[in-house]
């Protein structure tokens, strides 16, 4: 995964854990993809201060991950998640009956919403 992109995520996860200047200034560079300069430009202060903010924080937001593994867990999830529902629809393609193929394709809907 390209690592902006994992940063990115990341601040989805433990964007909570951060201050409201940190998140915003993460904000700024990982999701609206603004420059150094143009962020410093904005918070009346340096390039190099914003740089060092931003690598303070993806340093803690990988020190979030490594204890609390939100990121790796949720992807686990989903690819179980997506395991799981492939294996319904050849179950669905299995069956005969009409009930049945109704009965998988409504846990399919419930697992596709609510997990």
């Amino acid at each position: 995964m390209e690592k902006r992109v994992e940063i990115s995520i990341l601040l989805e996860f433990y964007s909570g854990l951060l201050t409201e200047k940190q998140r915003n200034i993460m904000d700024l560079y990982y999701n609206e993809d603004l420059s150094l300069a143009e962020i410093a430009e904005l918070n009346n202060t340096s390039r190099q201060a914003i740089h060092d903010l931003i690598k303070r924080c993806v340093h803690l937001l990988e020190e979030y991950e490594s204890k609390l593994h939100l990121m790796e867990k949720t992807s686990s999830i989903e690819i179980s998640k997506i395991k799981i529902i492939d294996k319904l629809k050849q179950l669905q393609n299995i069956v005969s009956r009409l009930e049945e193929k109704e009965s998988i394709t409504l846990i399919i809907e419930n697992i596709e919403k609510d997990i």
